[in-house]
């Protein structure tokens, strides 16, 4: 993108007393209370995509499990850029699979969270109508599937300032006003303490206003700096900023120097405006304060395919090192806090399907790092017990399970299902007993159990009695099979074919029965092999339910064909042209394709067969 760029000169002397006047301040918001610290310490954030760009589609349970929060990526409007309506749908999942791995996220202490935008998704909330259908969508969506909070990332043309509207504090640009009031009646509809509110803005909307401020200045872009208001306006309730330190111009710091992607001076330089606070336009009456640490990440590509900027992990970690423990760079120092920020929140990148394409160089690294800055300490804490243990079906020997998902600090790994003195481990929140007795009364228990080998207590016993044998709670028996037919013979085998039976919950085979012997079938047709020659069989056809009742059979009698040359004529088969049969020891040919009947014998129907 480029940017008119207009010269500022102030004396530094001046934006000196004006950070000094500010300082108590800064103070007081870096000590306020955080919002949400259900997350770690440091935190290292994904966006997993809605979609397949060439990096590889992956299940959210298949994630690095190294990520402590994964942004589903995106939602977007359905109507329009300016109607506010946001739809989601889960991209190569069913609705009922992607719920069951979110919840499985959330089972190992993750959370997730929709994010809005992305650089397809530019929403527009210019009046209090988009507001309103902005913030009933995007509140239907996470209840829907569940999501931990919410991630704003508005990119292209959504956020825009208009001429005048110069204090950031104070906005009066409709998609700005809007976007806040939306932000923050979602964010109480949940619960601050429950509920996530990040953002994901690029440089130019966030940094260049320490340049340029869109709503003040003569011939630059208006959106520069756009997101200033947005994040002060919500940064009581705002969980943390991730801005993207990558696609981005050249971008002048508090040194008043151009720093350029790819490299630990720009990431230190862009978190330092953050941490440290900055003069919009750099006008001293227009100061910009400081975000706690806890609230600022670094925001990455994963590898050089996800964005431009990539940065090495030595490079990032040397980044992490001068923010967090205070070793300066020698391209840049630190303005804030030349000892460092101990709370600094971590990292963010685009994306764990990136990360996954480049074999986890980006979570496997990272992670080691941001964990050797906290040691995690030995974990004692249980997950909390399973809820909601249902029966959600039975038959006479099958009890299916679910239950709502238990928490834990360090990640729930799995489930064990205890009835009578057995017990059967599972992953996920549902489970399938077999192999239990007809009509039996059982009382089953779930405990969740951590990466740690720790317990919960067992759940609220549930009592499930099986069906009776037989029933599986239905008494009704299928139809009988219709239409049943010889569809070919030879003198060792018979294709038999019939229509298909129905159930009130379903046929799941039949039974072909022929003196001693039964063949199961899921079809409506079936060939029995090993037949005798010349010999008479009667074949019955009976279906079968779920529930295991079976139907009246159906029946018809078949003689096999003689052991070579033509075999003899029977009622009920498939005759083509030129078949030869035997009948009263005369040997006929067929003349028309017909399946044949009782008085069809080939001596009575000339038209049918020709005596050879």
């Amino acid at each position: 993108m480029s940017i008119n760029r207009i010269m500022f000169r102030k004396s530094w002397m001046i934006t000196l007393v004006a950070v000094m006047v500010l300082s108590l301040f800064q103070f007081a918001v870096m000590n306020a209370p955080k919002a949400n610290a259900a997350v770690a310490s440091k935190t290292m954030v994904g966006y997993w995509h809605n979609f397949d760009n060439g990096s590889g589609f992956i299940k959210l349970r298949d994630v690095s499990p190294k990520f402590d929060v994964i942004n589903v990526s995106f939602a977007e409007p359905t109507s329009g850029v300016t109607n506010g309506t946001i739809g989601f749908t889960p991209y190569n999942y069913t609705e009922a699979d992607f719920k069951a791995d979110v919840a499985y996220l959330q089972g190992q202490g993750k959370k997730v969270i929709i994010s809005i935008g992305g650089a397809n998704g530019q929403v527009q909330l210019g009046s209090t109508a988009a507001r309103d259908n902005f913030v009933t969508s995007v509140t239907a969506i996470i209840e829907k599937y569940g999501f931990d909070g919410l991630d704003v990332d508005f990119e292209g043309h959504s956020l825009y300032l208009n001429a005048g509207d110069s204090d950031f504090k104070n906005p009066t640009t409709p998609v700005i006003v809007n976007l806040i009031s939306a932000l923050r009646t979602i964010n109480n509809h949940f619960g601050t303490d429950k509920f996530y509110l990040t953002m994901a803005p690029e440089t130019f909307f966030v940094q260049l206003g320490y340049t340029f401020y869109g709503g003040s200045c003569a011939g630059c872009d208006n959106r520069a700096g756009a997101y200033l208001p947005v994040i002060h306006g919500t940064r009581d309730i705002l969980d943390w900023l991730q801005v993207q330190n990558y696609n981005s111009g050249p971008i002048t710091g508090l040194d008043d120097q151009y720093h350029n992607m790819g490299n630990a001076d720009f990431h230190v330089a862009m978190a330092d405006m953050i941490l440290t606070g900055f003069p919009v336009a750099k006008n001293p009456n227009s100061f910009f304060p400081a975000l706690r640490p806890d609230q600022v990440l670094l925001g990455l590509p994963a590898n050089v395919n996800a964005g431009g900027g990539f940065t090495t992990v030595a490079e990032v970690q040397k980044a992490l090192d001068a923010l967090i423990k205070g070793i300066q760079l020698p391209s840049y120092k630190t303005r804030g806090s030349a000892t460092g920020y101990p709370d600094f929140r971590g990292v963010m990148t685009w994306s764990v399907n990136w990360d996954k394409f480049n074999n986890f160089e980006f979570s496997n690294s990272h992670r080691v790092y941001l964990d050797g800055l906290t040691p995690p300490v030995p974990d004692t804490q249980a997950p909390t017990v399973p809820t909601n243990v249902v029966a959600t079906s039975k038959t006479s020997t099958t009890v299916n399970l679910g239950w709502t998902a238990s928490t834990d600090n360090v990640g729930v790994t799995g489930y064990t299902v205890a009835y009578g003195s057995q017990s059967m481990n599972v992953t996920g929140t549902s489970a399938s007993i077999t192999g239990l007795t007809p009509d039996t009364t059982y009382v089953f228990t779930v405990k969740a159990k951590d990466a740690k080998g720790n317990l919960s207590a067992a759940s609220t016993p549930l009592t499930v009695k099986t069906d009776p044998t037989g029933s599986g709670g239905d008494p009704t028996a299928p139809t009988a099979p219709t239409n049943l037919q010889v569809t070919a013979k030879t003198a060792t085998s018979v294709s038999l074919s019939w229509s298909a039976s129905t159930d009130n919950v379903g046929v799941t085979g039949y039974t072909v029965t022929y003196g001693t012997n039964a063949v199961n079938v899921t079809t409506t047709t079936a060939t029995l092999s090993g037949l005798t020659a010349s010999t008479s069989y009667q074949f019955t056809v009976t279906a079968k339910d779920a529930a295991g009742n079976v139907s009246p059979g159906a029946s018809i009698s078949i003689t096999t064909d003689a052991a070579g040359g033509a075999q003899a004529w029977a009622p009920g088969v498939s005759y083509k042209v030129n078949d030869e049969v035997t009948y009263g020891g005369k040997t006929y040919v067929c003349r028309q394709p017909h399946t044949s009947l009782t008085g069809w014998e080939p001596s009575n129907v000339p038209a049918l067969w020709l005596l050879k």
